[in-house]
């Protein structure tokens, strides 16, 4: 009777460590651009772009081995770069002001929170 119930507890061990863990998944260039475009979306105010679109955009930059490069750029001139780790989801934000030439840390966020 013990055999059985070992066997059992160990069978359920390996499923239940068979699932799906979104921290091991891998990061897509479209799951990097969309979880950053969900964050400035909700970061920053758009209004003043409603009527010049072209004035606020995010899009892909660089890739990497290990990180892909998403650029959101401001109605200010003014650009945040976000560095998406491939593996993890963990972005550092980076800003940079071209016409000053000074680049910033501006934090880091976690993709997953902002992928639908």
């Amino acid at each position: 009777m013990k055999q059985i119930t070992y066997l059992f507890v160990i069978t359920a061990l390996l499923l239940c460590s068979c699932g799906t863990d979104t921290s091991k998944r891998e990061i897509t260039a479209e799951m990097a651009l969309e979880g950053v475009s969900n964050y400035c979306h909700s970061a920053y105010d758009w209004s003043v772009a409603d009527g010049n679109p072209s004035m606020m955009y995010v899009e892909m930059g660089e890739e990497t081995d290990s990180a892909y490069q998403v650029v959101f750029r401001s109605y200010t001139g003014a650009f945040v770069n976000f560095y998406v780790d491939k593996a993890s989801g963990t972005t550092r934000m980076e800003d940079f002001v071209p016409a000053l030439n000074i680049k910033s840390d501006a934090g880091k966020i976690e993709l997953f929170d902002y992928i639908k």
